[in-house]
């Protein structure tokens, strides 16, 4: 449920308005050496503050509770927390009744009884992958001679870069944009990767769902393979190291690594929680009304999700690291 990998064991806890949100690593090497200022680089990445993010601005400052001494890491889980110090629940009253379209809102409600925690969005929220950064930090450092880069395409069908006037529209109009996010991974060694179940795309993409916000992912050329013929879509191997010519397969065959750079494409959906008016259920009058959704949110969140996807992508790599 809220945990994944199996020799490197991710585990991640907290709701957005809740005392903390954090993350449980078990299975981390010994004497790897990490301390607080290890996290600090990429947790900047994921902070909000530029045009089209959230105004909701938190210190993000990690606090090492358990495995590491002087230092270096110890081999007992690492357990790393942020704590909460900027929230405005009462924002979310009246998302009880009216749930907001697109968002977990009426889905967790019923799932967990109406128990749930929807402060923000509560176990649901963006907020909690926190974690996910922070062991994405740790596997990064396992991944030695690697290096994992994500980087942001489009934003709302726009290439990067030339979004700035469509993104000052949508937030004119209390709207919101979506995006595509690539990653590669480099120096990756060759026989990464389990059939039939544990491939490299398997876990990637199970990892990369965990998301909020993402759609779809394709690896090497994806969906436009569907239109090549075998002719134009396979590498062809031009060394012992198994280097290939082109890399429309994404540096995976058969589900396990082939030393090319491991490269995939993520889609983010707009942000749900839009100022705009929208239609949705009243549970408590049993009718259709209009919904304005209140509180602090991004307009675009892909401009903060390089850094969630490359630490997706190293979580699973160093699992699968381990297992080889």
């Amino acid at each position: 449920m809220n945990s994944f990998g199996r020799k490197y064991r991710v585990s991640i806890f907290g709701e957005s308005h809740g005392v903390a949100v954090g993350v449980c690593i078990d299975g981390c090497p010994v004497g790897i050496a990490l301390q607080q200022e290890d996290f600090l680089a990429d947790l900047q990445r994921r902070k909000s503050g530029a045009k089209g993010t959230t105004p909701r601005v938190e210190a993000d400052m990690p606090e090492i509770v358990s495995g590491v001494f002087n230092g270096k890491t110890t081999g007992a889980p690492i357990t790393v927390i942020f704590r909460n110090e900027n929230t405005r629940s009462g924002d979310y009253a009246n998302l009880v009744a009216m749930p907001r379209p697109g968002h977990a809102d009426y889905v967790a409600s019923q799932k967990f009884g109406g128990y749930a925690d929807y402060r923000g969005g509560g176990h649901f929220s963006g907020r909690v992958t926190l974690g996910m950064v922070a062991a994405g930090v740790v596997a990064k450092k396992m991944l030695t001679g690697s290096s994992i880069e994500a980087s942001i395409l489009e934003v709302g069908g726009k290439k990067f870069g030339e979004h700035e006037a469509l993104l000052k529209e949508a937030m004119s109009k209390g709207d919101s944009l979506g995006g595509v996010v690539e990653c590669h991974a480099k120096n990756i060694p060759v026989g990464l990767g389990e059939p039939f179940f544990d491939s490299v795309e398997s876990l990637i993409s199970h990892a990369i769902f965990s998301i909020p916000a993402v759609r779809g992912i394709e690896f090497g050329k994806g969906f436009a393979a569907a239109a090549m013929r075998g002719s134009e879509h396979n590498d062809a191997i031009t060394d012992a190291s198994g280097k290939t010519a082109t890399n429309n397969a994404g540096g995976v065959n058969g589900g396990i690594t082939n030393g090319n750079d491991v490269v995939f494409r993520v889609a983010i959906k707009p942000t749900s929680s839009i100022s705009a008016p929208q239609q949705t259920y009243h549970f408590e009058k049993q009718t259709v009304e209009i919904l304005e959704v209140k509180g602090r949110h991004d307009a675009c969140i892909v401009l903060r999700v390089p850094v969630v996807v490359e630490a997706a992508a190293a979580m699973v790599l160093a699992d699968l690291l381990l297992l080889r």
